[in-house]
């Protein structure tokens, strides 16, 4: 960020006065030269870029790139320095405006000097109506991929999730083998608790978003759990459901259930801030069960059934009373444990 133009910025969204002043002071005035070896360079005086590990910096990014989607007409998503631009490729007419559109964040790049890194800018293609057209930045051609990272969740353009529970269970039995290599002491309680902090959040991790449907998927992320139960020197010689009672634990399944439960419940008291209509559709008239039932659609593809906002709803429909009526996120944790605990036997 270039400190005269992001001084600007924080003017014109009214920062003034002494404080303007402060974070002035604060950025320039640095200097910093290279030293390679013994041999250094002259020092030169930093004009851009904010403090690394400082608290403000992550605000003063956040108010400079405000204005990056204005004159945008698709959509935009944004995340730290993560930007995602989306819209329909049907027609010719949306092809040439997700062109105009790359263009205006170019022209926004230049102008504000934070020029993006064409080199790793890529294009995915989605849906059968989807020409799929090039698109380029500053005459270089966007490079097509099928699958993408994205926050860390591999995401592809069929929405499949093979390629993010390969991931996932890869990560696991990379930690339950140095586990295994370093650990001597493998009684219940040292493998548990290795297993519960180090390799299930892999497993775990946004779970809501890529939770897997087809067997072989499952498999291969419970196969992680089968190998850390057959660590435990109590669970020898035991079947898989035999090891699971013994130590306490349920399937990643039924896991995942209890994780797509909590995040309903956040979402429909607001705890996630979220737009509650672009997931669920309440049921008008309720005659039985609780009165947060949801109203299922009749649907045909998998991409839809299999969704979050839909594979969820019988589930919540089916929770007492006093379980959607919790008072907070953890007394529903607590109370959804207890309501899974007497279905399943164990979390």
């Amino acid at each position: 960020m270039p400190h005269v133009r992001l001084l600007a910025k924080l003017e014109a969204v009214g920062i003034k006065g002494k404080l303007l002043e402060w974070i002035k002071e604060w950025l320039t005035g640095r200097k910093q030269r290279v030293v390679i070896n013994g041999m250094e360079s002259d020092w030169e005086e930093v004009l851009s870029g904010i403090p690394q590990g400082s608290i403000l910096g992550p605000l003063l990014f956040i108010i400079f790139i405000n204005d990056l989607e204005l004159g945008i007409k698709n959509s935009i998503l944004k995340f730290a320095d993560d930007t995602k631009l989306f819209g329909g490729a049907g027609t010719s007419e949306k092809i040439e405006q997700l062109r105009l559109d790359l263009l205006e964040l170019y022209v926004w790049s230049e102008k504000w000097q934070m020029k993006f890194n064409i080199e790793k800018c890529k294009v995915m293609h989605i849906g059968v109506n989807n020409r799929e057209a090039d698109y380029e930045i500053a005459g270089h051609k966007l490079e097509k991929v099928s699958e993408e990272k994205d926050l860390g969740v591999i995401v592809s353009k069929n929405f499949k999730v093979s390629g993010q529970c390969i991931k996932a269970a890869s990560k696991g039995n990379q930690i339950l083998g140095l586990i295994n290599r370093t650990i001597t002491c493998k009684n219940k309680k040292v493998i548990l608790s290795l297993y519960k902090s180090l390799v299930r959040p892999h497993m775990e991790y946004c779970i809501q978003a890529w939770r897997p449907h087809l067997v072989k998927d499952i498999a291969v992320l419970e196969k992680v759990q089968r190998r850390a139960t057959r660590m435990i020197k109590e669970c020898k010689g035991k079947s898989y459901e035999e090891r699971l009672k013994l130590v306490g634990l349920t399937t990643l399944e039924n896991r995942r259930l209890r994780a797509d439960l909590i995040e309903v419940f956040k979402i429909l008291k607001g705890y996630e801030g979220l737009d509650v209509g672009s997931f669920f559709k309440r049921q008008e008239s309720v005659t039985r069960g609780h009165s947060l039932k949801l109203y299922k659609m009749r649907v045909n593809k998998d991409v839809f059934k299999f969704s979050f906002g839909h594979r969820v709803i019988d589930e919540w429909n089916k929770l007492p009373e006093e379980v959607i009526n919790a008072e907070g996120i953890n007394s529903f944790k607590t109370k959804v444990d207890k309501f899974l605990r007497n279905k399943w036997g164990s979390l």
